[in-house]
């Protein structure tokens, strides 16, 4: 994570939730009340997102101290403790549901990402995030995969082309086809960059392989067409499969050869593990 980004971002959240204070805290609890306390798991998964966690405490005050109970990446059971947290009452209640909702969310990303890595155990085939994440989150969700052993596609529009059904439809109306894109699009771009091309049948993928794309994007496919579209191909371009792909399928979808499986689900559809801050001591 870039740690001015997580700052920044912290920042914003503290400043969302203390928009006028705390005043319920400010209300029963005294100041330089000491507190210890721990985050525990309610629930068996993946842990990532601890050093967010502690981040929010050391911006409310560098006194807090943050102790990891457990490693970042770590699979936890329920009951579990995660952390532990010590410093002064008020500020730790000020930061609760913050730090909390970060590691929730970022842990059951991990979570899930793993159950899919898992799920194609054996096999060479990569699982990859999209961009379908929580606007401002970014960042955070796309790391949240990486801890849980996922790999990450474009974090942003200028990290690779990848030339989607709507381009194509608009170059068509120019007389323009998926050949010719492709050959624009090298003429532009830095050399170090990669280009993909989305496609919906097997004729269009192997015109895509042809024409030099780097990666080849199934989108939506059977599996028939898929395992057609990769020996088609050959080792020309590397394959990604998209499209509704479900831990129930996605074994098979793997089977059929392609390189990278592409699943939004990872951050657009997923639960936040069950966390919780138990006062102890």
């Amino acid at each position: 994570m870039n740690p001015l980004l997580l700052r920044k971002f912290v920042r914003q959240a503290l400043a969302e939730d203390l928009a006028w204070g705390d005043i319920t805290t400010e209300a029963l609890i005294p100041p330089n009340v000491p507190l210890r306390a721990q985050a525990r798991a309610r629930e068996a998964g993946i842990v990532a997102g601890l050093p967010v966690f502690a981040e929010v405490f050391r911006q409310l005050s560098p006194s807090i101290l943050v102790s990891f109970c457990v490693c970042e990446g770590a699979r936890v059971e329920a009951g579990q403790a995660l952390a532990e947290v010590v410093g002064e009452a008020r500020l730790i209640l000020m930061g609760e549901r913050v730090a909390l909702n970060l590691l929730q969310h970022l842990s059951g990303i991990a979570t899930t990402t793993a159950q899919y890595v898992a799920a194609l155990e054996g096999l060479p085939t990569r699982i990859l995030d999209t961009r379908k994440t929580t606007p401002g989150l970014r960042m955070l969700e796309k790391y949240a995969v990486r801890v849980g052993g996922g790999v990450n596609h474009r974090y942003c529009l200028a990290d690779a082309v990848l030339i989607k059904d709507n381009h194509l439809t608009i170059l068509a109306a120019q007389g323009i086809g998926l050949s010719e894109a492709i050959r624009r699009a090298r003429a532009v771009i830095s050399p170090t960059l990669r280009i993909e091309v989305e496609v919906e049948s097997v004729e269009d993928a192997v015109q895509a392989a042809e024409a030099g794309a780097d990666i080849v994007m199934l989108d939506n496919m059977s599996l028939a067409e898929m395992r057609h579209a990769v020996e088609a191909i050959g080792r020309r371009a590397l394959v990604e499969a998209s499209g509704n792909i479900t831990l129930e399928t996605i074994r098979q979808v793997a089977e059929t050869g392609v390189d990278y499986i592409s699943v939004g689900a990872l951050t657009h559809s997923r639960d936040g593990l069950d966390i919780g801050l138990d006062v102890v001591g």
